[in-house]
Order: C-alpha cells, then sequence, then structure tokens
C-alpha cells in the first residue's frame, strides 16, 4: 500500500509539536507588532484545597487543571472551597469559602495582562459491594445505574438461607431500609429490595442471587499478535486457571498458574509465546469443571513501514523521509520550514551518522532551528502535514491494526539551552535558559479517522495524549545530551488502557524540542534516531 504526501510540519508532544511556523507569510506580519508588550508572566494555581478532600488536589500547569477527590460522603454538587494560591498578583473568581457545582468540570479564569483558562476536575470513589459466606461464582455484579446486583451460585447452594457477609450499595453516609449486618441469613428465593438514602438522594435498590448449574465460564480470549488475554468467572476459592492449545493440536497446555490474577472468582491471564496467524482455542476451568471453548486467531505481526529510516528523497528543497517514487507513512516539517531560504532551512534530513550496529543505510536527524522570525523544532511523525492559510493542519497518524507491546530504536540527542520562546505564549517564558528537551512516542488509538491537529489560535486543537481515543500510550522524554558519540538504545512498554480494543491508527513522533509548537525551545538541540522498530511479546 502506498501513500503520496509530499510535505510535512513541526513535531510535537502531547501538546509539543510545532506546527505554526508553515508560512513565511505569517512571520513577516509578526514583525508589526507593540513596541511596549505586556509582561507575560502565566498565572497559576500553586494550591487548592477543598472540604472534604481525599488527600491533596493535583495541579497540572502544563493542561492548566486541577483535579480533586473528594469523601464518598460529601455531595459534588456543593463543595467548599477552603483555600487556594496563584501566581502572585493572579486574580480569579472563585473566593475562598463559595460553595462550587463540581458535578461537572468547571472552568476559571486567572488573570495577569493575559487570561489563563483552568478547569477543575472533581472525583468521587464510592465502593459498592455484594458478598456472602456461601460460594459464589465470580464478583457480584453491580449495576450502579440502573441500582441492580446480581450474583450466582451453584445449584448445591439454598436460596432460602443465604448468609451475608456484607452489602454496600451506598456511599459510607447512607441510611439502608431493611438494614443488613454481617452474618445476617436472608431468603434469596425472590429478589430482595433496599431503599438507600443519603443527602437529598433516595435510590431503590434490586439484589437477586441466582443459581447456575456452569460452575466456570469461559468468559473473552482476546488474541494480539504473540499475546493473549484470557478471562473467566469460577467459584470463588477454587482452584481457577486456563488451558490452551493450537486449533490442530489436540493436546491441552495448561496456563502457568503464576501467571493468572485473581479476584474472587473472577481470573484473567495474560498468556505469551505464541506464534503470529495462528488459530489457538482456550478453556477455563474451575476445580474439576471445564467452561466451554473459545476459538480465537492470532495477529499479523505488521512491521514499522520505514522503521530502518533508511529511504529518504528529496522533493523540490524538501527532506522526505521516504523511498523516491514510493508513498509517505511519515511526514517532517520541512514543508513549512523550507518556504524561506530552501533547502538549508530542512529542519529534519537523512544522515550517514548511524547506529553502530549496522553498516549501511541512513538515520534521521532533527535539528531545531530559528527561521526568519519563529524557531522550527525538528522534527519527524507517522502522519501528514496540510496548510491552512497561515497555520499548520495535521493528520496524525497513519492505519495500522497490529497490536505491538514495546517501541525500541536507538538515539543520542544535544541539548541546548531554551532561548526563544512564544510571546502568544507566554507560558513558557519561564523557561529561558533551561536546558532543551526532546522526546519520542508512541500512541495507538481506534479512531475513526486521523486525528486533526490544527494551531490556528482562534481554531486551536493540539494533540492530547489523554484522549479517549487512544488506547495504549508510551513516551520518553530526553532532558539532556547523551555521554559519547554513538547510539543509546530505547525501548518504550507500551501501557494499554484496554485490552480488548484493536487499534486503527498508529502514531510515532520524534521531536528535538518538545515544546516546539509554543514556538519554545532551543536553537541547535538536536536528536537522532535509528533502526525503530516495533516488538509483539
Amino acid at each position: 500500500m502506498k501513500r503520496n504526501d509530499k510535505h510535512g510540519f513541526i513535531g510535537r508532544h502531547g501538546k509539543h509539536i510545532l506546527l505554526g511556523l508553515c508560512a513565511a507569510g505569517a512571520g513577516f506580519l509578526s514583525c508589526i507588532k507593540n513596541d511596549i508588550p505586556y509582561p507575560t508572566i502565566p498565572a497559576d494555581f500553586l494550591k487548592f484545597e477543598v472540604e472534604g478532600s481525599v488527600g491533596s488536589a493535583k495541579i497540572n500547569t502544563e493542561l492548566r487543571e486541577v483535579a480533586v477527590e473528594i469523601a464518598d460522603t460529601e455531595d459534588p454538587k456543593k463543595v467548599r472551597i477552603l483555600n487556594y494560591e496563584v501566581t502572585e498578583n493572579a486574580t480569579v473568581t472563585p473566593e475562598i469559602g463559595e460553595y462550587l457545582d463540581l458535578s461537572q468540570p468547571k472552568e476559571f479564569v486567572l488573570s495577569i495582562y493575559q487570561d489563563y483558562r483552568w478547569t477543575i476536575r472533581c472525583t468521587q470513589n464510592i465502593l459498592r459491594e455484594f458478598k456472602i459466606r456461601e460460594t459464589m461464582k465470580g464478583e457480584a455484579n453491580i449495576d450502579a445505574e440502573n441500582r441492580r446486583v446480581v450474583a450466582y451460585v451453584p445449584t448445591s447452594v439454598p436460596l432460602n438461607a443465604i448468609t451475608v457477609e456484607s452489602l454496600v450499595l451506598g456511599p459510607s453516609n447512607a441510611v439502608m431500609t431493611p438494614e443488613v449486618r454481617k452474618g445476617d441469613v436472608l431468603d434469596f428465593t425472590s429478589p430482595l429490595r433496599f431503599t438507600v438514602a443519603y443527602r437529598d438522594i433516595t435510590e431503590e435498590w434490586t439484589v437477586t442471587i441466582l443459581q447456575t448449574e456452569e460452575t466456570v465460564t469461559t468468559e473473552s480470549a482476546n488474541g494480539w499478535v504473540k499475546v493473549a488475554w484470557l478471562k473467566g468467572i469460577g467459584l470463588a476459592g477454587a482452584d481457577n486457571g486456563f488451558e490452551i492449545r493450537k486449533a490442530s493440536d489436540t493436546q491441552w497446555t495448561k496456563v502457568d498458574p503464576a501467571t493468572v490474577t485473581h479476584d474472587g472468582g473472577n481470573f484473567t491471564a495474560r498468556v505469551t509465546g505464541l506464534e503470529p496467524q495462528t488459530a489457538y482455542v482456550c478453556r477455563a476451568y474451575s476445580g474439576e469443571n471445564f467452561g466451554s471453548e473459545i476459538a480465537f486467531t492470532t495477529e499479523a505481526a505488521t512491521p514499522l513501514e520505514n522503521g530502518s529510516l533508511d529511504d529518504w528523497c528529496m522533493i523540490g528543497n524538501v527532506w522526505s523521509p521516504w523511498a523516491s517514487g514510493s508513498l509517505s507513512f511519515w511526514d517532517t516539517g520541512n514543508g513549512g520550514a523550507t518556504v524561506v531560504g530552501g533547502d538549508k532551512n530542512n529542519i529534519s534530513s537523512p544522515t550517514d551518522d548511524i547506529w553502530s550496529g549496522k553498516t549501511t543505510g541512513q538515520a534521521a536527524k532533527l535539528e531545531s532551528k530559528y527561521i526568519v522570525v519563529k524557531f522550527a523544532a525538528g522534527n519527524l511523525f507517522t502522519g501528514k502535514f496540510t496548510l491552512d492559510g497561515f497555520d499548520g493542519a495535521l493528520d496524525f497518524g497513519r492505519p495500522y491494526t497490529s497490536r505491538p507491546t514495546a517501541l525500541k530504536g536507538h538515539y543520542k540527542y544535544v541539548s541546548t539551552l531554551i532561548q526563544d520562546y512564544s510571546r502568544s505564549d507566554p507560558d513558557f517564558s519561564h523557561m529561558a535558559n533551561r536546558p532543551d528537551t526532546g522526546i519520542i512516542y508512541i500512541a495507538l488509538a481506534d479512531w475513526d479517522a486521523p486525528y486533526k491537529v490544527r494551531t490556528k489560535k482562534s481554531d486551536r486543537r493540539l494533540f492530547d495524549k489523554n484522549d479517549p481515543g487512544i488506547i495504549a500510550y508510551a513516551e520518553m522524554a530526553v532532558g539532556k545530551s547523551t555521554e559519547g558519540n554513538d547510539y543509546h538504545p530505547f525501548e518504550l512498554k507500551l501501557d494499554y488502557r484496554a485490552v480488548n480494543r484493536k487499534p486503527a491508527y498508529i502514531l510515532v513522533v520524534c521531536t528535538a524540542s518538545k515544546y516546539g509548537d509554543y514556538f519554545t525551545g532551543g536553537r541547535g538541540s538536536t536528536l537522532w534516531v535509528d533502526e525503530l522498530e516495533l516488538k509483539f511479546d
């Protein structure tokens, strides 16, 4: 499969890819400016305390977010501010002692010459549980949205005399009617109904126990490339686990019990050492009983296209990371950086300075520069760059459906002091004279289309590593120059946020200046990368 993308632009991490340089005209227009600019002082929350909080608030100055957790006894619609601290001379609208409705994220504006929008997010953890003394299959299914609890027991367990160990359906200050104490024996021949009252809320709950002849269930099998995730439900306290075999074999192999994780009668296993594109069958067991068989097929080990970074070509005055006559998988910021100054302003280029583990080919050299009136971060990413007037627009990611476990490769880095920062994004002015930071990251996502990045300030949308479409992510920041002249190996182990979701896109970004999208970085900061490769187990 080939792609024909001719231009790239300036790479970033999370909110870290510089895209706004792309048209020199915008830079020239910026030369007409106020001779006496306002100071650029970021306005931040330094401390934030609310009544009934659990632990300290987590303050993220990069995302301008404050995350607070409140006790389950508190009302998220009426959270009282006890105290806060902000940057000196900053102003903000909430008052100490004021009550906030934090059932939804709340936005505030902090001001010092410029306005800075901050978001307050509140979480609350209500621990609900239903446990009985008798043997139960798996854990009780507690559906808080529909106020329903369902549990399963073997047919040998009589429903008319169930000993309750714990029944918690609301926060710790809730009153449940009828009251149930530990050790109470209840008749669950029919569903039981309970009223749970707390604050001004009254809920009606139904608790049901059902008998089942099936003491073990093979619930799911999710095959990756060389790894499979298995899930089963059995009797709590029994010998629970899995067996697996190739579909073409007849002999079962017991999954190593050390790889099985137990949560009462629920259990899961991560099975490794499988073969790509191979049909398997698995089954769960609980004691002497076996669940139904589930068939699955492992995925293909799809490599990272041009991960060797050997293939480059010159299109006009733009270095492009794909072979001549081929189509692109990677892109760079060169298409915007070379608008003024020609090929000397390529910020990403091939180099013969390769990793010592190979004797031929090329590597990528990503060098941050100051071009005309703007800072440009050297970068390389999987995706496509286009122009939106004088601003950058990116399609982040390339189609990809395999599930690797890590990205590995080789790199070296030269960090220079940050001398350039954007007056239009003053948050980073305090970074002047600090060492620049390079970064490499990878994301797998199940987006319906490439992730649209826009740098126009009136319509800005930057990449967010916490985007709900991202199912796996890993990053490595490099804050100082590497030692020696040879490359250093790295391996980024992917953190999967969901093991049952299949990616549609892969995004890999390498940039010499982490905050390039804010026109912030060090001239001459350079990141070399070579031999990028995906691992699958």
